[in-house]
């Protein structure tokens, strides 16, 4: 895992940018901290930060190849979990090798297989590739869009990176935001392509933008199709478990320590499961690792969102699949340390809002580095199976919007209570969340036949594997390679993806409960405890500690009414809720005081240029 950016100017020679493009690439320098590597030839300039994972001594980039008629040279940023049986048919074809990299595989693949060299990749990956045959550059993003990649169009070419932040190190890029940038901060819907920073977009994922005299253009080379499912229940649970095995099997392959995220739910479990058994045959132990917080387990008080604490489910698994098991314990001074807030958001380049559910999943993720190199996680099994609760809600399963979007306004309130109400005005979140969905909604095929109940849960599947999973993969990429950690995430591959996804409702739910396909798929490898266990979303502290703190903090923050936050915060509304006789418990107050503290904090970081105009 990598951190990738570039510049191409086809009015410049970047070998005089020299500066430049070295304060780009260090930007990346958390995404890869054992190798840097920066190489320009004529318009083109490549940076590259290295987390070695695969080929230790042989993986450093750029990597080029020398051609007759010019250089080819690549940054790449992921894993290509086939790459084994690729190089085997390059070579077959007639490709050398030099190095035991999976980046050599996919740059001899590009030279075989052109723009089409996406197609032929499993895995999670963003690359950058510069053509100097044709003078021209290929971005390529995986499926799912598990890894980011941004890039800024330029009058004379592009700038791109792996983050917003290598971009916004180039002088040609200016720092600004404007209402539809706000837009996205405060939906909860990731539109496709856009990056919330003005002029700057977003690779959409299966996708390759290509660059060169003319212009920008792009290729879509993969999206999610509906096709007939003719597999009966047993067939299907069959093939899942397939899957799964194959899945796991390659995303276990490192040169590195290898650990898994284990929650104690459903998803989490399985895999872990999964990893246990496979290593087991080799001799080896699964490390697992679960964020707790101090005192939770004692002290937890059922709610809306989370039946059970995670962890006694987690110890039952640890136990069950022999694993080396850590507890990463959380206080609430750690969650709500301003200087924990900054790194969060340095890392997302945005003021995300979730508080400690951020800040947990940073400190989980710096404290498994210490151990690990490499972690596999549950992410995107309810999205893929039918996990979450508006699966099964009938508001939200009728509801003309994002499904999400009903529970979450009912367990949290009104996102925007916190904003000057002329800001409000002036959003008119309503209209942009409803062209959003109109826009998403479109886009799903039905099946010939289908029912108006099928069609209904394949829409509500469809929104969530290429809208809400997005917000989910961004945030767990960036708070893992803030700490140089790779993350994988088996329950992306997209062939489970799109074979599940094209299994009817009354499959994925044949037991009346979520996940049915997975939780039998995976019976035989999981304690009961599991098995039985509803749905609970990622843990929040429930600490009265961390709403003190976060009402001191506003309260410091109320001491400058010069800060620039006020020109989108209400001064009142945090007033009200800094009192010491405010609810601030509740999830809405206190998810407000977050979402203030957040965006002061990104504010002071970034000094965007605000257009509210």
């Amino acid at each position: 895992m990598c951190g990738i950016t570039g510049w191409v100017s086809f009015d410049c020679d970047l070998r005089a940018e020299a500066a430049t493009l070295d304060a780009m690439t260090e930007t990346m320098a958390c995404r890869g901290p054992d190798d840097r590597g920066v190489w320009a030839e004529g318009p083109a300039g490549l940076g590259h930060r290295r987390l070695a994972i695969i080929d230790l001594p042989g993986g450093r980039q750029p990597m080029t190849a020398a051609t007759p008629h010019g250089t080819v040279a690549l940054v790449y940023s992921g894993e290509a979990y086939n790459f084994t049986e690729l190089r085997g048919e390059l070579a077959a074809r007639g490709h050398r090798f030099t190095t035991d990299s999976d980046t050599e595989v996919v740059l001899r693949g590009y030279l075989e297989w052109g723009d089409a060299v996406a197609e032929h990749l499993n895995g999670m990956y963003a690359f950058a590739v510069w053509d100097g045959r044709t003078d021209r550059l290929l971005l390529i993003r995986d499926r799912m869009g598990i890894k980011p990649l941004y890039y800024h169009p330029t009058p004379d070419g592009v700038l791109f990176g792996s983050e917003p932040k290598a971009i916004l190190a180039n002088p040609l890029a200016r720092p600004r935001v404007g209402l539809d940038g706000l837009r996205e901060l405060f939906t909860m819907v990731k539109t496709p392509g856009h990056a919330v920073w003005e002029d700057m977009r977003e690779v959409e994922p299966g996708t390759v933008v290509t660059v060169d005299r003319t212009g920008v253009r792009r290729h879509v080379y993969w999206e999610l199709r509906t096709r007939p499912h003719e597999d009966d229940r047993a067939t299907t649970i069959s093939t899942v478990r397939s899957l799964l095995d194959d899945i796991v099997r390659r995303q276990l392959v490192a040169d590195v320590p290898r650990c898994t995220l284990l929650s104690g739910g459903l998803d989490s479990s399985a895999m872990t499961a999964l990893a246990a058994r496979q290593l087991g045959a080799h001799g080896e132990r699964v490390r697992s690792f679960a964020v707790d917080f101090a005192g939770q387990a004692d002290r937890f008080v059922a709610d809306e969102l989370r039946a059970t604490p995670d962890t006694p489910f987690v110890h039952d698994v640890a136990r069950a699949c022999g694993t080396d098991h850590r507890d990463i314990v959380l206080d609430p001074d750690a969650l709500a340390d301003p200087a924990v807030r900054e790194k969060v958001i340095r890392a997302r380049d945005l003021p995300a809002g979730l508080g400690d559910m951020d800040a947990s999943l940073y400190l989980l993720f710096k404290a498994i580095r210490e151990h690990s190199t490499v972690a596999l996680s549950g992410e995107s099994a309810d999205e893929v199976f039918g996990g979450y609760r508006q699966f099964f809600d009938e508001e939200a399963r009728t509801a003309d919007t994002f499904p999400w979007l009903v529970g979450f306004g009912r367990h949290f309130g009104d996102d925007t209570e916190v904003l000057r109400p002329e800001l409000v005005k002036a959003l008119d979140l309503e209209t942009y969340v409803a062209d959003g969905y109109r826009s998403a909604a479109a886009r799903v095929e039905r099946l010939d036949g289908e029912s108006d109940l099928e069609f209904r849960m394949r829409r509500i599947s469809h929104l969530h594997l290429t809208r809400f999973v997005r917000i989910l993969l961004d945030r767990k990429d960036r708070a893992s390679m803030a700490v140089g950690l790779e993350v994988r995430v088996p329950f992306c591959d997209h062939r489970l993806v799109e074979y599940v996804y094209n299994a009817p409702w009354a499959l994925k739910s044949f037991d009346g409960r979520e996940k049915s396909l997975l939780r039998e798929a995976t019976a035989d490898l999981i304690p009961r405890s599991v098995y039985d266990r509803v749905k609970s979303p990622y843990p929040s502290t429930q600490d009265p500690r961390y709403a003190v703190a976060l009402r001191r903090q506003a309260e410091d923050l109320l001491a400058r009414p010069d800060h620039p936050v006020f020109d989108l915060v209400d001064p009142e509304w945090l007033r009200r809720a800094a009192r010491d006789d405010t609810p601030v418990s509740g999830q809405a107050a206190r998810r407000g005081l977050e979402r203030t503290l957040d965006l002061a904090t990104w504010l002071e970081l970034y000094a965007p240029e605000v257009a509210l105009g």
